[in-house]
């Protein structure tokens, strides 16, 4: 009797044990898989790597059923236990090779995040990402449950003997299993990179609830066959997959403690819940098998609608993660807030020189009668720039404001007070502007005078009656006579006000006294001539203006001046882009040209540039675009164009891997069989390789920054910029993470494109080969020709630097058309190509 339930409880007790253990191991196992492949290697591997467990099933069936018969049923668990003995020293393998070296990190990352323990189902709450999660295998496992006793049930009432029942069971349960196998090899990986992760778990209850509808539509053994056989199929497959990698987002101190939760005790629960159902609800009620389908579907709509929340909150966990690791005020963007009014009023009383110019420039066009005795007191104050800047605010308010005090301002001794002062008079008083002009042209006074011709030029540009009837070219001309009389005795501020003089009279045999000053040596007198050129629009100033873009104190003046020639010049700017007429240092400044315009014409002129050969263009054209975009978001794009230009900017991003990669095999092979007889011929030309290949390193940073430039324009700016400053980081794991955000964020053809470039480049150059990208090297001499036909001029020097250390002829007949390109670098460095690779050949011929 004793002995008798001694090997009961022993039975029961391993039993129970078994049991409990293949529960723990299974989720323990996922934790070492997650804690041993990042995001983008458990998407590749865990498809397979499952397929290991349900090959396990099939095959240890297999194998059970031929051991048992023959040796007994303790040898099967001698067998078993074996097994499991091999797995420790596999388990100590992986620890050493992957998760030791992370051991730290979690231990670090444990005690800054929890000083003391909580518990796991706390962890759980407190995650909307963990709460989703336990929610979806909680009612996946309901779902099973109730799918498993319709088909059972149906098909003991379709097949009453018991021996076929339990060959069919057999025969469908087996075959489930294979099926799942094949899934997972063939299609779970693929599924997993075109859907994604989140989207992948949609498919076992999508699945499930079309075989219900089908089966509500013909209620038939064979359809529940279908529903069951998904239900075991995918749930070990895709689903089991998309599951375990839905948590590899979460923190490693978290999601260890959270996984075997979810894994033993909601998987538990869900499964007591379900025989609860079974028993009280569906065997009471007697439901039929149409009944158990319908609250089947209700359980599947919940099921979908916890994947989508599901979704939105592994997106924010990858978003968190890269936020987290990355310096913060690299993400922020600070707002101008505006200052109450009475805190303004306090600035413009008792402010400083720059808090008060800074205020007046902010108040442009606010018109509150509040600020308009605080501006007018400004008059009075010591600094002349805050005076004139106090005249402009005041044309914000009624005709006339202040006449008295401004006419006062006349007197003083600084050429813009004075030129300021006499324009608000004319323009936005009753004085009679005949007798003002009257007055002050002929007043002894040079500023006076200077400033009263320079308002009726300003005037006469739009009244050529009024420039008749007080002889506005006679008494220029007869200025700039006195001015070059004159010479180095003339003040700085008279030469630039009668530039601008002459910009506003619009006549062209005065021009030559703006262009004339281009080269002045005072910065004063250029800033002021490129300021005349702008307000003439005489087409040849173009050239010298765009020319001072790349001047840095000039830049700035010379942007506003090529904008007063408005859109027209937007055609002058595409034909030097076209012709690689532009220098190097004034390419980068184009595209800010043609954003200062801010309309709809820009917006195309600028996706023209997105087209052009010259990274830099690119560049800064797609930066335009989203400053553009930033300040007008109704500001409408084409985006059908606008995916076009990202996937040729890829195209142009992964034509640099592979040059890159060609050029750095040629390199290294060179400097291998380099010896020390190395002529000086061979120095050069490896100098020359090491130099081309810092542009083209250079130029696939630019070409990977402009591809994200562009992807803003597409998607949510900050997502974007999140996903690229993941990318920079110097931290592996941050970049993952960045890459698996972007996976989730870019649609599928974007996705398929682009990402395994990404990957390639910013990845695999640190670690080892995961990326699906393949690099296609090509010969030096295939490699160069190509980078000189689609590149631009900087490259094109580059690359001509090498030819001219070869002694290869064939790129003879590709230099020459250089010999007549519009940059004049190019033209030069043609030509000394062409006579290196003839000398070269004949050095060699000669030996």
């Amino acid at each position: 009797m004793y002995y008798s339930l001694s090997n009961d409880f022993i039975l029961y007790s391993y039993y129970l044990s078994v049991s409990l253990f293949a529960v723990l191991v299974t989720s323990q196992f996922w934790i070492i898989a997650n804690m041993v492949f990042n995001a983008r290697e458990a998407k590749r591997l865990f498809g397979f790597i499952g397929a290991g467990a349900i090959a396990g099933g099939i095959f240890g069936g297999y194998i059970t059923s031929i051991i048992a018969p023959l040796f007994g049923n303790r040898v099967v668990i001698l067998i078993a236990a074996l097994l499991i003995l091999f797995c420790i020293p596999i388990l100590n393998t992986a620890w050493k090779m992957r998760i030791r070296k992370l051991s730290t990190y979690i231990i670090n990352q444990r005690k800054t995040k929890e000083t003391e323990f909580t518990p796991a189902y706390k962890l759980i709450i407190r995650s909307k990402h963990l709460t989703y999660l336990a929610a979806i295998v909680g009612v996946g496992v309901v779902m099973a449950k109730l799918v498993d006793f319709q088909f059972s049930d149906f098909a003991n009432r379709a097949i009453p003997d018991s021996d076929e029942l339990a060959s069919f069971f057999g025969f469908w349960f087996s075959s489930f299993n294979v099926i799942a196998l094949l899934i997972q090899l063939f299609l779970t990986n693929r599924l997993l990179a075109w859907l994604g992760v989140t989207s992948n778990l949609l498919i076992l209850p999508l699945g499930i609830a079309l075989g219900c509808l089908l089966f509500l539509t013909f209620p038939e053994l064979w359809v529940l066959v279908i529903i069951k056989g998904m239900d075991g199929s995918f749930k070990q497959s895709i689903n089991k997959a998309g599951i375990e990698l839905s948590i590899l987002p979460i923190p490693s101190h978290v999601k260890n403690e959270a996984k075997s939760f979810i894994d033993v005790v909601v998987d538990s629960i869900a499964t007591g819940f379900a025989g609860l159902l079974l028993i009280f609800v569906i065997k009471r009620l007697e439901l039929s098998t149409s009944y158990i389908t319908v609250i089947i579907l209700l359980v599947l709509f919940v099921w979908m609608v916890l994947v989508y929340k599901l979704r939105e909150a592994y997106f924010e966990s990858f978003r968190t993660n890269i936020h987290r690791s990355l310096d913060t005020n690299e993400l922020q963007q600070h707002k101008f807030q505006k200052s109450s009014i009475s805190e303004n009023i306090k600035i413009l009383k008792n402010g400083n020189e720059s808090q008060i110019l800074a205020l007046l420039e902010r108040l442009r066009d606010v018109k509150f009668s509040a600020f308009e005795p605080h501006i007018i007191n400004l008059l009075d104050h010591p600094t002349h720039k805050i005076k004139v800047a106090a005249i402009e605010r005041l044309y914000d308010f009624r005709k006339g404001t202040a006449a008295e005090k401004i006419k006062k301002l006349i007197k003083e001794k600084d050429d813009e007070l004075v030129f300021k002062a006499i324009e608000y008079l004319i323009t936005h008083t009753n004085i009679d502007d005949i007798k003002l002009y009257e007055t002050y042209l002929e007043s002894s006074s040079t500023y006076i005078a200077n400033a009263a011709l320079l308002c009726l030029a300003k005037a006469a540009s739009e009244n050529d009656k009024l420039a008749t009837k007080f002889k506005l070219h006679e008494r220029i001309e007869k200025k700039i006579s006195t001015f070059i009389e004159a010479g180095d005795v003339i003040r700085k501020q008279e030469v630039a006000e009668l530039m601008m003089t002459v910009a506003y009279a619009k006549e062209l045999k005065f021009y030559s006294f703006i262009s004339a000053n281009f080269n002045n040596k005072s910065n004063y007198i250029v800033k002021h001539a490129i300021k005349a050129a702008g307000v003439t629009n005489h087409a040849p100033f173009i050239e010298p203006l765009i020319a001072f873009l790349a001047i840095k104190k000039y830049n700035l003046r010379a942007k506003k001046a090529l904008k007063n020639y408005g859109e027209t010049i937007s055609k002058t700017i595409l034909e030097m882009d076209t012709s690689q007429y532009l220098n190097d240092d004034v390419r980068r400044h184009i595209p800010g040209v043609i954003e200062s315009f801010k309309n709809r014409n820009a917006i195309k002129v600028l996706m023209r540039l997105l087209k052009s050969k010259d990274f830099v263009i690119r560049l800064e054209a797609a930066k335009s675009l989203n400053k553009i975009k930033s300040k007008f978001p109704q500001a409408s794009l084409d985006q059908r164009s606008l995916t076009k230009i990202i996937l040729r900017e890829s195209t142009y991003y992964k034509n640099s891997i592979n040059t890159l990669a060609s050029l750095k095999a040629a390199a290294s092979k060179a400097a291998a069989i380099e010896t020390e007889t190395t002529d000086d011929l061979q120095v050069d030309l490896l100098v020359a390789r090491e130099s081309l290949i810092d542009v083209l390193e250079l130029q696939l940073e630019q070409s990977l920054e402009c591809v994200f430039k562009l992807l803003s324009l597409k998607y949510d700016h900050s997502d974007i910029q999140t996903a690229y400053f993941g990318l920079k980081s110097e931290e592996k794991e941050v970049k993952i993470n960045a890459i698996e955000f972007l996976d989730n964020l870019l649609k599928s053809k974007l996705k398929s494109t682009m990402l395994p470039m990404i990957e390639y480049h910013i990845i695999d150059s640190d670690t080892y080969h995961i990326s699906s990208f393949e690099v296609k090297p090509m010969l030096e001499t295939r490699a160069l020709p190509l980078l000189l036909k689609n590149r631009g001029s900087k490259m094109k020097l580059a690359v001509l630097n090498v030819m001219m250390h070869t002694s290869e002829m064939r790129y003879i007949k590709l230099i020459m058309p250089l010999l007549k390109h519009r940059n004049k670098k190019v033209r030069l460095f043609a030509k000394y190509a062409l006579d290196g690779i003839r000398a070269n050949k004949k050095a060699l011929t000669l030996q």
